[in-house]
């Protein structure tokens, strides 16, 4: 069976980011990050989620993050240069993003919102983040994942 094309590898393709993908069983129904990274036999610090936040005004935030962490939202807001952030509700997901719960890529959002990853994902050659569909993930080398999505590098964990 072969991997229908998503946004993000296209995205991806067209700026010449070489990446891989890996494909895991999503019939129980949505699972955390760190048991997609068990399916993929991958360390948990590896596999990075997607999360979306919004400021108080509206503007749209978003963090990837490492399996099996929350994301800080102090420190979220400060690399953000905003007063306070709060995750969206998952019902505003799919308008924002385009994406579903299980499928939200950083990569070719409906609309190019500031993203940050959280530092940790430059201490390791390649991070897996969400492909853009339940099941699907892009293994990519972090400062080429970084360029494709815009995106910066910042402090947004709880540790």
């Amino acid at each position: 069976m072969g991997i229908t094309k998503t946004n993000a590898m296209r995205l991806l393709e067209n700026a010449g980011v070489p990446f891989k993908t890996a494909v895991y069983d999503v019939s129980s129904g949505h699972e955390p990050a760190e048991a997609v990274a068990e399916k993929l036999q991958a360390e948990p610090e590896t596999v990075f989620k997607t999360l979306v936040a919004q400021e108080e005004g509206g503007q749209v935030f978003v963090f990837c993050l490492p399996s099996g962490f929350e994301l800080d939202l102090k420190k979220a807001a400060a690399a953000a240069a905003v007063k306070k952030l709060n995750l969206i509700n998952l019902r505003d997901l799919q308008p924002l993003t385009g994406y579903t719960r299980g499928g939200c890529s950083p990569l070719a959002m409906k609309k190019q919102y500031p993203t940050f990853i959280d530092e940790t994902a430059q201490l390791h050659d390649a991070v897996y983040v969400n492909g853009g569909v339940r099941g699907l993930q892009v293994l990519v080398e972090p400062n080429a994942l970084a360029s494709a999505a815009q995106a910066s590098f910042a402090d947004v964990i709880k540790v």
